[in-house]
């Protein structure tokens, strides 16, 4: 983000107040300016102190309070505003909203703001599926109002279902994405690969390689945060799935064939940051393999080049491929480029000892369709996607 955004974070009277604290938490380390309101029935589950502490800001409390400084509090915090999230969001908040109702600071501060307004609901699940609620939610999405719908799962009172407020870092991601500086994918499909394939060779062992994933999450993050329908074709890795994603999760290079098969038609960006296995074992043994001599050999054979097939199907869609390359990388990821059909190439030497696998960082040199070669210095991988885009969408 190139200017430190304002987030008015609106805390009502549920048992999952306490949570709040948590999502500003995390929105603090993300560089965010953050500013809280608090509603009569708030200060019964949780004290001002502690959200003034995380957040660096005087509490509001009340509309009539006397100010700290000499502005109207509800508009100068609306105008504040660059986004007003609600955690937790009782059905009381989102019933005022609906109905028009501005009888304390929240409400009035989000009937004055024009800042997008988010709402993640936390109740007893019956209120939560009352229809009235439903209803004047439903209201609220006709008006552009968005909402983080919460889970399901045990409730402090004690039921089970639908009213659980959203994990923190959902929300926290939600919050991020909707603030993100460049919009420039919006009402685009981008479909990414990433982490390992495996290669089984009995039930219990199976060949893979060291990729981590982080290359092709943070791509999707950053697809995500600009505004695309992204979906992420993922082999096991133990990164958490990215909020706002549709993750596939798969194993062997046959199943992330199939899931990108299935999608690719619709994408108009295919990144393939995974890194597939190239080869298989010949026969596979029912039986785990019992150790007999002291040499064991295994014959492997050709498993399907998925980047390769994509370039014989791509129509319009732009094919990005990477090359982790341990020699003559230039020259490899040329090949690659040409004999694939790509777009894009992005290569990396993975015998740095600083980028590369499991690293948070990396450094690149990007080869283009049309001649050009666009070296990176070290950088985050985040930013990594964020170079890579910025090229894709030069044009």
């Amino acid at each position: 983000m190139t200017n430190k955004k304002t987030i008015v974070i609106g805390v009502t009277g549920g048992i999952a107040a306490y949570k709040a604290l948590d999502v500003i938490s995390k929105l603090k380390k993300k560089d965010f300016e953050i500013h809280v309101i608090m509603t009569k029935a708030a200060l019964e589950f949780v004290t001002p102190l502690s959200f003034q502490t995380l957040s660096q800001n005087i509490v509001s409390l009340d509309m009539f309070s006397e100010p700290k400084a000499w502005e109207i509090q509800h508009i100068s915090l609306a105008k504040k505003a660059d986004l007003m999230l609600i955690v937790p969001a009782t059905a009381n908040i989102i019933g005022k909203v609906a109905s028009g109702i501005a009888d304390d600071l929240l409400s009035t501060t989000i009937m004055a703001t024009k800042a997008p307004v988010i709402f993640a609901p936390a109740m007893n699940t019956n209120m939560y599926n009352n229809p009235i609620v439903q209803d004047n939610m439903g209201k609220l999405i006709k008006f552009g109002y968005k909402f983080i719908y919460p889970e399901s799962g045990r409730l402090a009172c004690g039921d089970e279902g639908e009213g659980k407020l959203a994990n923190t870092e959902l929300i926290s991601e939600f919050v991020q994405s909707m603030m993100y500086d460049i919009k420039d994918l919006e009402g685009k499909k981008v479909l990414v690969t990433a982490g390992p394939t495996i290669a089984s060779m009995d039930p219990v062992r199976y060949i893979t390689n060291r990729s981590s994933g982080k290359m092709g999450y943070a791509i999707a993050e950053e697809a995500r945060d600009r505004g695309a329908d992204v979906t992420l074709i993922s082999g096991d890795t133990y990164i958490k799935a990215p909020a706002g994603v549709n993750v596939i999760n798969v194993k062997t290079n046959e199943e992330m064939l199939n899931s990108v098969i299935d999608n690719f038609e619709k994408q108009h960006i295919v990144i393939k940051a995974a890194a597939v296995a190239d080869y298989k074992p010949k026969n596979y043994s029912e039986k785990k393999i019992k150790k007999s001599e002291d040499e064991f050999e295994l014959k492997l054979v050709k498993d399907e080049d998925i980047l390769k097939k994509l370039g014989t199907l791509k129509k319009k869609q732009i094919l990005v491929g990477f090359a982790a390359e341990s020699n003559d990388l230039m020259e490899n990821a040329q090949k690659k480029l040409q004999v694939k059909n790509l777009d894009y190439i992005v290569a990396n030497d993975i015998t740095a000892s600083d980028t590369g696998f499991a690293s948070d960082n990396n450094k690149v040199t990007i080869l283009c369709r049309d001649g050009r070669k666009i070296d990176l210095e070290k950088m985050s991988k985040r930013q990594v996607a964020k170079k890579l885009f910025d090229l894709i969408n030069e044009k």
